[in-house]
């Protein structure tokens, strides 16, 4: 791990919980990237959408593909999406089956990808600046190993 300037070690020997220690870096880091969107009007929940989209735009996703994808559950992802939808930025469509929706990325919905990517980078730079680039390349690959590990997602196999 990079060396950085953090609160006095006994302050983290009071914090045991791996959840809420990953909350709160969660949230730390969302301010510095939800900072870098705020002029696109996106959140960084919604450009993940977008980038998702964009990576699938050849077979748009069903939403319970999609909320498989983001690790979020598919009520929280209908919430997220109703203001992507409501600005044109994407469109949901039925499938065969009437309780099957695919989720596709309109032409205004990639420029706004675009320039929420743009703003992104900005984002990504500082954090790699301030964690330093190969650490931050084996946290994000040690991060999602956790996120697509299902066995997190209970208490016994």
């Amino acid at each position: 791990m990079p060396t950085m300037a953090v609160t006095p070690k006994s302050a983290f020997e009071h914090m045991p919980c791996h959840a809420t220690a990953l909350r709160k870096a969660a949230r730390r880091v969302t301010q510095m990237y939800e900072g870098a969107l705020a002029e696109t009007g996106l959140r960084s929940t919604q450009l993940a959408i977008l980038l998702e989209l964009t990576n699938r735009a050849d077979r748009p996703p069903t939403m319970a593909d999609l909320a498989e994808s983001l690790v979020i559950e598919r009520s929280a992802l209908g919430h997220t999406l109703r203001p992507l939808e409501r600005d044109g930025l994407i469109t949901l469509q039925e499938g065969e089956d009437r309780r099957q929706r695919y989720v596709v990325l309109t032409a205004k919905g990639k420029a706004k990808f675009k320039e929420g990517a743009n703003a992104w980078r900005i984002a990504q730079e500082r954090f790699e600046e301030i964690f330093g680039r190969t650490d931050a390349r084996e946290l994000r690959q040690t991060l999602l190993g956790l996120a697509y590990d299902d066995r997190f997602g209970k208490l016994k196999d």
